[in-house]
């Protein structure tokens, strides 16, 4: 077949390219195009070109566009996007630009062609099937496996099921409207008013005193009764047009409820009411009634013998946002999918409906979760057993306390505790109340106990741990043997559990439909087993270590031991409660009192419930020297606790106690499994996961991302750029501010408004800092930028004074060399060591003596031209007393861009200016740079350091967390990309030279005191590019002989 029938079969186009001087191939007579010109970078016709470079080279002509009946018989060549791989590429097509005159298009010819496949086509490699050209074609232009094509199928079903259920909404909701608009014509004033949204404003108008109903009260005596309540839609079902199925839920309990059309219910009501979304808050007005269906009773809610005929229902909240489930879809339990399937299987039915929602999905959407019948029954139970402690403690003489949860020092151990900022000193997060409780005792409180926060910095990702429980903790003083605290404990407990299958029985009922178990068993003689006996009970059952070796008696369980000896003891002595008592030291806190038999063992016991720990307690060491003793061979820093340890030197009497989590015998008293379940918003190592922080730009409406002209031409629009002074306040950093300076041009990108400044020195461009747009999009500017300093100005550049983001981009897409010598001096505001050294403090209290007044200008605040004239006159002063080479980026010019510029001038009585620190505002990632700080001749000791450190209060205050002082020389020569070898000892030898005859590292004490941090700033060149005339045109555009 002749080339020309070979691309005669490829799909027709309705242009080509442009033409241009580079073709390869001239065109021929006979209509065909004319191959695509090659990239310089490719030697052949397979490369990589785009539009936008097109456009930016020039403009495209009408003479370049091939006639629709040339485009008929041409390859399908116009330039690729950034994205594909080659000239033959998918096109998408607007109905106006169709071919009509084209055969038939198949799908394969929609689809992406690679060159692989053209030129198979076009040599008839591979053609023995006609099948392949029905085939819709993967990326690669090749027939898709059936594997892809099962994809591809299940694609387009999605994007079909999508379609028609946008559709569905559309219908909805014009045949909504459509109604409403009928409805508004034809119902009364009051059938409208028997249904609708109400106003969300309308709660403090006229009281009512309408009484509202409880379901859990409603009994069969109440049918008949007009009743009016607020509930939540459970379930919605239209039965007909006529007909609908509501089931409304409150907390725990669920009721059916019916709308039938008749009297002053219309139609229009049933179609609106149908039409709600599942969760929905609705106030309920109706009348009680005796179910009607076949069974006598509601099978399918909380209240069986009774239902309510819906007279009135109006919306209080509405769900605005898809919900990820239902409460009634998290009401399905795993029996309920297990009858379900094996209902299905006796009817030979296909698919299941129901699906349990993973708890996974459940905390992760609690809000919802916590809506369901058996998370409102657990976390009333949960309330339950916090007041069935606190009125079980109160009978037995105890009173309630409140401790701090910041404390100085770790409790239990450093690794498990959370250390947090405290005024700039450290703290930790307590780990338990222990250490108040025992002082509450040394200071004669006698019994105390309290219900608060605990935290824990453990690394668990367990069904049992969290890293913030709820403790229940008491301690009390002993008078004659430890296990008084236990025996308190023991009554406390079976109070509880008492309390809670007396109180909760319905609560219970509820929760075991989704967390099935059997009722917790106790013996009214708590056995109290020694640890040591009940490792030998494990042992003598069988159980084995991961290592098949039996348990050590002097060694603490792991969490499988516990749950097996609870089975043990279960069996043995039937019971769900017991007590290990005497456990050893190693297992044990430093406060644990030995055992005066044998010091291996401590006074202190654990309580357990199924298995598994629900207290910790015991007796307290209340002897100093035994204290101390403890702590320091438990390298427990005393210093940390010196209030602790003061209460017992002053005295503290025999006492113990334990803590009890909420969370966890909440947990194991329901059988819930997890006990993320038991907390209400649990924490545990993966909650509060880090998320990206967005900074709002300063100027919005500067932005490079989405300039003001985006979508349009900015010279048609008549669109001006961005001005530079709010560029510099969106994206700058310190360097930046240099570009306001008269010797600096600035270059300007024509689509984004991005701007990089420059100032020509000795045949370079010279740059500092990085360019101004946001990060993603350095590379487009600094290719326009250098194209330009390159072609249009002929000039040499050299970047200097770079982060590490532009840094990257000029090594790894430029090939640059880059090093750094020059850091960037930032100081954290909210922490600044300087209010804390002897002699910053010491200089600043004698300009205070001297009456120095600091006077504020913040941004907005314009500065009186009188004060102008004044400062103006005192930095001629200042001028006029420098000594020496100067090397800098600007001169000294106060009022330069007011509006980002926050001032501080400090005073004497008689009114001579005696410092001035001016504050220039960067983005919101650099926060301020110290843009001026000026000492001015005679003034007061302190005077500089007083308002340098008053300035950087203002801004902390202003939750600034970052300020940079500007560039600062680093005391070395440090290689950066594409440096290495002679080159870096060349580089090295030279810049410690320049920094030696420059004074460039004589760092100020001062900055030193403040925290500064070095953070390291880029000189880049092009290869090649840093020779001595570059080295010289640097050490001009820096040095001022003045």
């Amino acid at each position: 077949m002749s080339l020309k029938k070979a691309l005669e079969k490829l799909k027709p186009g309705s242009r080509s390219n442009p033409a241009s001087d580079d073709e390869l191939t001239s065109p021929k007579p006979n209509g065909v195009a004319p191959a695509v010109p090659a990239s310089p970078k490719s030697p052949g016709i397979f490369h990589r070109s785009s539009i936008d470079q097109r456009r930016s080279s020039g403009t495209l002509d009408r003479k370049d566009v091939v006639s629709p009946s040339d485009s008929r018989k041409s390859v399908d060549v116009i330039p690729s996007s950034p994205k594909s791989s080659g000239i033959f590429h998918r096109r998408t097509e607007s109905p106006s630009r169709v071919n009509t005159g084209a055969s038939k298009t198949s799908l394969a010819h929609r689809s992406t062609h690679s060159p692989i496949r053209v030129v198979k086509e076009k040599l008839h490699i591979g053609d023995n099937s006609s099948d392949d050209a029905d085939l819709p074609l993967n990326r690669e232009g090749d027939p898709m496996s059936k594997n892809q094509l099962r994809k591809h199928e299940k694609q387009a079903q999605q994007e079909e099921r999508k379609r028609e259920n946008l559709e569905r909404e559309k219908e909805i909701e014009r045949r909504k409207k459509e109604l409403e608009a009928q409805a508004l014509a034809e119902l009364t004033p009051e059938q409208r008013a028997k249904y609708g949204d109400t106003p969300p404003n309308s709660y403090a108008g006229e009281w009512k005193n309408l009484p509202r109903a409880d379901l859990r009260d409603f009994t069969v005596t109440d049918v008949g009764k007009e009743v009016l309540f607020r509930a939540r839609i459970h379930h919605l079902r239209k039965m007909s047009s006529k007909f609908v199925f509501f089931v409304f839920r409150q907390q725990t309990e669920t009721m059916q409820g019916i709308l039938v059309e008749h009297g002053d219910i219309s139609k229009y009501m049933l179609y609106w009411a149908e039409h709600l979304e599942v969760e929905s808050v609705v106030l309920i007005r109706g009348i009680l009634q005796e179910p009607r269906s076949k069974q006598g009773e509601v099978t399918g809610a909380s209240i069986h013998d009774v239902e309510i005929a819906v007279h009135d229902i109006h919306v209080e909240a509405a769900v605005t946002e898809p919900l990820p489930f239902n409460v009634y879809e998290a009401e399905v339990t795993q029996a309920d999918v297990d009858l379900e399937a094996a209902n299905a299987n006796t009817d030979h039915k296909e698919g299941q409906k129901r699906v349990r929602i993973a708890d996974r999905t459940r905390l992760n959407n609690r809000v919802i979760d916590l809506r369901s019948t058996a998370s409102q029954g657990i976390f009333r139970i949960q309330s339950g057993i916090c007041g069935l402690f606190r009125s079980h403690l109160d009978s037995e003489g105890f009173i309630e306390i409140h401790t701090p949860k910041l404390q100085g020092g770790a409790t239990e151990s450093g690794a498990s505790g959370f250390k947090v900022q405290y005024f700039g000193r450290g703290a930790f997060l307590a780990q338990s109340p222990q250490l108040a409780k025992q002082m509450s005792i040394s200071a004669d409180f006698k019994k105390v106990y309290e219900i608060g926060a605990v935290f824990r910095a453990e690394n668990s990702n367990t069904y049992r741990h969290l890293t913030e429980y709820t403790g229940l903790d008491l301690e009390m003083a002993i008078d004659e043997h430890y296990h008084e605290v236990l025996r308190t404990l023991d009554r406390t407990f079976k109070a509880i559990f008492t309390g809670i299958y007396q109180r909760f029985r319905p609560e219970i009922e509820v929760i075991k439909r989704q967390f099935p178990h059997e009722d917790l068993v106790w013996l009214d003689q708590t056995p109290i087993i020694p640890f040591a006996e009940g490792i030998r009970m494990l042992n003598d059952s069988g159980w084995r270590d991961d290592n098949g070796n039996p348990l050590d008696e002097n060694e603490d369980m792991g969490t499988r031991d516990e749950v097996q000896l609870g089975r043990v003891i279960k069996e043995k002595l039937g019971t769900d409660y017991y007590v290990l008592d005497k456990f050893p030291a190693n297992a044990r806190p430093f406060y644990a009192m030995p055992d005066p038999n044998n010091p291996e063992l401590t006074n202190s016991f654990d309580i357990f419930l199924r298995g598994q720990e629900i207290l910790s307690g015991g007796q307290r060491i209340h002897d100093t020297s035994m204290l101390l003793d403890k702590m320091q061979k438990l390298k427990v820093d005393p210093s940390s606790m010196e209030d602790y340890i003061q209460g017992f030197q002053w005295g503290a009497p025999p006492h113990g106690g334990g803590g009890i989590g909420l969370e966890r015998i909440l947990m194991l008293l329901l059988s819930l499994g997890n006990i993320r379940h038991a907390s209400m918003f649990p924490r545990d190592p993966k909650s509060l996961p880090a998320k990206p922080i967005i900074k709002q730009l300063r100027h919005p409406e500067s932005s490079t991302m989405h300039p003001p002209w985006e979508g349009q031409d900015r010279a048609a629009a008549g669109q001006a750029f961005q001005p530079i002074e709010k560029l510099i306040a969106n994206y700058g950093d310190a360097t930046n501010t240099s570009w306001l300076e008269p010797r600096t041009e600035i270059w300007r990108d024509e689509f984004t408004g991005a701007a990089v400044g420059f100032v020509p020195q000795d045949g370079f461009a010279i740059t500092v800092g990085d360019p101004l747009c946001h990060t993603s999009q350095y590379l487009k500017t600094m290719t326009g930028f250098l194209k330009y300093i390159k072609k249009e100005r002929n000039l040499k550049p050299l970047w200097l004074l770079v982060g590490a983001d532009a840094e990257e981009v000029l090594a790894t897409k430029f090939n640059w060399r880059t090093f750094s010598v020059v850091s960037e001096q930032r100081v954290d505001p909210a922490h600044n060591p300087a209010l804390h050294d002897s002699d910053i403090q010491r200089k600043i209290r004698h300009a205070e003596k001297e009456g120095v007044k600091i006077v504020d200008y913040p941004l907005g605040t314009p500065v009186p031209d009188e004060m102008k004239k004044k400062l103006d006159a005192r930095v001629e002063d200042w001028l006029a007393n420098r000594k020496g080479r100067q090397v800098h980026l600007t001169n000294i010019r106060p009022w330069q861009d007011e509006e980002h510029r926050q001032y501080h001038i400090a005073q004497t009585p008689d009114g001579t200016i005696v410092a001035f620190v001016a504050m220039a505002q960067l983005s919101a990632d650099h926060g301020w740079q110290v843009k001026y700080s000026l000492d001015f001749p005679n003034a007061p000791s302190g005077s500089i350091e007083h308002a340098v450190t008053h300035a950087l209060k203002i801004v902390a205050q202003g939750g600034a967390s970052t300020v940079t002082f500007g560039g600062g020389a680093s005391s070395k020569f440090t290689p950066g990309h594409n440096v290495k070898g002679t080159r870096v000892k060349v580089l090295s030898r030279a810049y410690h030279a320049i920094a030696t005859e420059l004074k460039l590292t004589n760092k100020t004490e001062f900055r030193e005191k403040l925290g500064a941090v070095d953070d390291p700033s880029y000189i880049c060149y092009p290869p090649h590019g840093l020779g001595p005339m570059a080295v010289k045109a640097i050490l001009n555009f820096f040095e001022d002989d003045d």
